[in-house]
């Protein structure tokens, strides 16, 4: 039981912080909507089982057996994850480039897991150090990963709130709605 709530009070806490972050760029719905899967059975489930408070239970289920199964169908379902985005092409899987919106969700989503597992530990700069530190911008598509880190380092050196101000002129640039 304490697992459990241990892990609903981080989903909640982790979605708030997204929602916050998401209407500040003007994405209503998708700051509604945000990792809703997570309550599904097929992530619950693996989510609770690994469940440690201080990173992704997914990353601690990786490690005992090499692959997440819960992950595997957050992945498939969310858009806002860089390896949703993903199809063949000439014969072999290839990043497609996001689209802007699911991209700022990903900004937003990142920022907000940066804030949630690390505290008071958290400075601007989370998020950023985060991306960079990790192989997974390799694998995306260059521009993608161009404009991620371009916005988490926006971020961090001049603020959330600046940042997602240039973010809603980019939309609304953009027309993305």
């Amino acid at each position: 039981m304490q697992k459990l709530a241990g892990h609903l009070k981080t989903v909640h806490d982790h979605r708030r912080e997204v929602r916050r972050y998401c209407f500040a760029c003007g994405l209503y719905y998708q700051g509604l909507t945000h990792d809703l899967s997570k309550y599904s059975p097929a992530e619950l489930a693996e989510s609770v089982k690994y469940f440690q408070g201080w990173r992704s239970p997914y990353d601690a289920e990786r490690e005992l057996y090499g692959y997440a199964p819960g992950w595997l169908h957050h992945k498939g379902l969310n858009r806002h994850h860089w390896e949703y985005w993903y199809d063949m092409q000439k014969g072999a899987y290839r990043p497609v480039k996001m689209p802007y919106r699911y991209l700022v969700e990903s900004v937003c989503d990142r920022i907000a897991a940066s804030r949630v597992y690390l505290k008071e530990n958290y400075t601007q700069a989370s998020p950023l150090e985060y991306f960079l530190s990790r192989p997974a911008r390799n694998y995306m598509h260059p521009e993608t990963a161009a404009e991620m880190e371009a916005i988490l380092r926006d971020v961090a050196e001049n603020g959330e709130d600046a940042a997602f101000a240039r973010i809603r002129e980019t939309m609304k640039k953009r027309s993305v709605r």
